[in-house]
């Protein structure tokens, strides 16, 4: 906790921590059939078994509450026809299938806004502070004293979520012909995450160590609405969500945003969401480099690492860890996979990657040991003969 700290605010540290963003639910099948665990692959958390920092959530529910019921509506064999927990129709494929196609959606105007969603939205829902688990149990675990790990509170979406529920040729739509629904959407989501950080941070105590949102709001060209719209309409939000942070001494914040983020990163910035998140490199070529070249100290970085170099040469990745390590010893900057990690990336390949990670950016650390007793700076692997793989070859039995 106190790295995650130091390294967000360019002070000295023994070493920098090292996360990963995740890995698709395939991957793991795949690496099982190579040599992974039967535990890890049917794991949710890989952070001790590959021996990486942990950090968590907190917060309360900011989003619909309830959810609507899921319900699967026609299995068609590869994919199956569903009602998603955000009320919209998709057709979703059974393997590989991470981004659904949206077939219709229950929100379309201000009516099915006022009908079904905005019920759903109200901030002061007592249903927003309760868990299966526990909302004592997890509020004790977050203000222990002697949490060693950093934790994040979420936020909210202010499009990104809208997006989801319109779908993307509606909300560009109503962008235009409902401009006033639009920003009130806007301001409800910033209403609910406010309302939770005063409960979270004001009453109950926590300090989470930052603050996240995710918008999923750009693409390979650049940001999916214009950034005129952006700044009039959203930065204003921000900066309410950004002052009630600033109010309980949370000054790192990071957007989780997908594709192209140059035209919205300075607005975003001007905002005082100061931490950018994953970096996708992807073909339009963003790096965490440049980006630390062009705003300085004032942007902090996490991701970053090209998720594509994971699947090639061992020396590829070793010459992209070493890349990157200047500017990690500037601080401010957390490298890791700029998004899940894929199936196409061998077992053996990704433990290179974390070995040289460790070695380079984690300066050897000793404390960063898997909980497995295998030797993997050592270990064989199956694909070290020739990796190859088919997702329709998967077990995916339970």
């Amino acid at each position: 906790r106190e790295r995650f700290d130091n390294i967000m605010h360019y002070r000295p540290v023994d070493r920098c921590p090292i996360r990963d963003f995740g890995f698709w639910e395939e991957t793991l099948l795949v690496w099982k059939q190579y040599g992974l665990p039967e535990p890890v692959a049917s794991a949710t958390s890989t952070d001790d078994f590959f021996g990486m920092d942990k950090t968590r959530l907190c917060g309360g529910i900011v989003d619909l509450c309830p959810f609507f019921d899921e319900e699967v509506l026609e299995d068609k064999g590869e994919t199956e026809i569903a009602r998603s927990r955000d009320g919209v129709l998709v057709e979703r494929a059974k393997i590989m299938g991470a981004i659904p196609r949206h077939l219709d959606h229950l929100l379309k105007d201000r009516q099915s806004w006022e009908e079904h969603y905005k019920p759903r939205m109200r901030p002061d829902l007592p249903e927003r502070f309760s868990s299966k688990g526990g909302w004592s149990r997890w509020l004790a675990e977050w203000t222990r004293p002697d949490r060693d790990y950093p934790i994040s509170i979420y936020a909210g979406s202010l499009y990104g979520r809208q997006r989801d529920w319109f779908g993307l040729e509606r909300i560009s739509e109503i962008i235009y012909d409902d401009p006033k629904l639009f920003e009130e959407i806007v301001e409800t989501w910033a209403d609910v995450a406010i309302t939770v950080i005063e409960r979270v941070c004001g009453e109950h105590g926590v300090r989470p160590d930052s603050a996240n949102l995710w918008e999923d709001m750009c693409y390979n060209g650049g940001p999916l609405i214009s950034p005129r719209t952006f700044e009039q309409v959203m930065v204003p939000h921000y900066r309410r969500i950004v002052d009630t942070l600033h109010k309980y001494g949370i000054d790192v914040i990071y957007v989780d945003c997908d594709g192209k983020i140059d035209k919205l990163l300075p607005l975003w910035l001007d905002a005082g969401v100061n931490c950018m998140f994953p970096i996708e490199v992807g073909t339009w070529g963003a790096y965490p480099v440049a980006y630390r070249k062009q705003y300085g100290k004032d942007l902090l970085i996490m991701g970053g690492f090209d998720k594509r170099i994971l699947a090639k040469s061992k020396r590829g990745i070793t010459e992209e860890v070493e890349r990157l390590a200047p500017t990690v010893e500037e601080g401010g900057f957390i490298p890791f996979c700029d998004h899940l990690v894929p199936p196409d990336v061998p077992l053996s390949n990704y433990i290179h990657y974390l070995n040289e990670a460790k070695r380079v950016w984690g300066m050897g650390a000793d404390n960063l040991r898997p909980t497995s007793e295998t030797d993997w700076a050592n270990a064989r692997f199956k694909e070290d003969d020739g990796f190859s793989w088919d997702p329709k070859q998967l077990d995916l039995s339970p």
